[in-house]
């Protein structure tokens, strides 16, 4: 549990305090954006441009959904909710760069993405205000994380009734009678 905690702490520290990438991580983050990009090829060109970050947020927290509710492991899923939290954070960097087009694009000549998107529905001027939703939104996921991970030092574990009442069984209810 605290390991989960301080491992939600380091991935929030470098966006959050450093206003940098997670190292290894920014690159796991990248290609789940390119993954997106090739995924919603065939659909219209302004969901293909916003599924690459939609994407690299999606995989996160459908990792954090799988490992709550189906592994019932919230330190995963606290540290998977994090890890979107620095992805959010990551495309607020790119969402806010829409006007200036100054970020490092990957191969010649490519295009910015949420300047693209912005353009086309004629809302440039949303860029600051769309980046710091998402800043936000990386605050909250990445505290979401550390909370998921300590759940269980703020709510111990709850025994059945039985447990509680010493001597006093409960037989379960028979339908086949």
């Amino acid at each position: 549990m605290l390991a989960g905690v301080a491992g939600c702490a380091v991935l929030g520290f470098f966006p959050l305090i450093l206003g940098d990438r997670v190292p290894l991580l920014g690159l796991v983050d990248l290609g789940f954006h390119e993954l997106g990009h090739l995924l919603t090829y065939p659909f219209p060109d302004l969901f293909t441009a916003i599924m690459g970050s939609g994407t690299q947020l999606l995989v996160p927290l459908g990792l954090a959904a799988y490992f709550l509710w189906l592994r019932k492991d919230r330190v995963a899923a606290g540290l998977c909710t994090a890890w979107a939290g620095t992805s959010a954070y990551d495309v607020s960097v790119y969402v806010a760069d829409a006007p200036y087009e100054k970020l490092q694009l990957l191969g010649e000549g490519a295009e910015h993405d949420w300047a693209f998107v912005f353009d086309r529905l004629n809302a440039m001027e949303t860029a600051d205000e769309v980046a710091l939703v998402l800043r936000a939104l990386a605050w909250g996921l990445v505290l979401g994380g550390m909370a998921l991970c300590a759940w269980r030092l703020v709510a111990p574990e709850r025994r059945p009734h039985t447990e509680r009442l010493p001597g006093v069984t409960v037989k379960p209810i028979s339908w086949d009678a």
